[in-house]
């Protein structure tokens, strides 16, 4: 089963941030101390995935025409304002935003290599080995995350579905159609590209500054195209 992966990174989101909850009696100043520590280690670990490219000016070229995408799309608003319906149907507790949530927690469980990597993984060769990886991480981190942010983050369980789910299912046929090299040169520019967003969330989580990480979702797409230009070319001239 393709999806079996992607079900599993689910399914410990929402464990991780039922227990998170139940556990939101944890004093604010420690709450506060728990947030910067997740920030200081998720800009830990985007600045890792940065310094992989092969060529960092793909990198920033994607950053770049993403972000004006981005903007234009104004995909940070939508994903807000998707955060705020859910908060006006559940409804908030006091114990956190509800977009807050949802919004942090989706870009850090959607946004890396681990995800695209694993559902292709799933998809390809029914391998959940990544996927069930990432799902230990994520559900620990959802768990952290709802004793700060509040259950917002719970709902983020359902994006991460769909994004993985739609990966694997079009990765059973994409090796038909997109090389392994041009496929391994898009993975590593792609977790650069994806570095930089992460480190970007953890300066929001840290409160240091204040960037719409989702408006820099489509330099992902960008990356991609960059990355297939040249590949298109080299191999029309052979």
């Amino acid at each position: 089963m393709f999806l079996l992966g992607t079900l599993v990174n689910g399914l410990l989101i929402i464990i991780g941030s039922l227990i998170g909850k139940l556990l939101n009696r944890i004093p604010e100043g420690m709450k506060v101390t728990v947030m910067y520590a997740i920030g200081l280690s998720v800009m830990v670990l985007g600045l890792q995935m940065g310094l992989k490219s092969d060529n960092f000016l793909i990198v920033i070229i994607s950053l770049v025409v993403g972000a004006v995408a981005g903007e234009l799309l104004k995909l940070e608003d939508k994903l807000n304002d998707l955060g705020g319906w859910l908060e006006r149907k559940v409804g908030s507790n006091g114990k956190g935003s509800i977009s807050e949530g949802f919004v942090s927690a989706t870009l850090i469980f959607v946004i890396g290599a681990m995800a695209i990597i694993g559902a292709l993984d799933s998809g390809i060769r029914g391998d959940h080995d990544v996927l069930y990886t990432k799902s230990l991480i994520d559900g620990f981190t959802a768990l952290i995350l709802t004793t700060t942010l509040g259950i917002g983050v719970i709902f983020s369980a359902i994006p991460v579905v769909l994004y993985e789910g739609i990966i694997a299912l079009f990765a059973t046929q994409i090796d038909r159609f997109v090389p392994q090299a041009l496929m391994d040169q898009f993975i590593v520019e792609m977790t650069a590209t994806g570095g930089i967003m992460i480190l970007a969330i953890g300066l929001n989580l840290t409160g240091v500054v204040k960037i719409k990480v989702a408006n820099l979702l489509p330099g992902i797409v960008v990356t991609g195209i960059i990355v297939t230009i040249p590949y298109i070319y080299q191999h029309l001239l052979q």
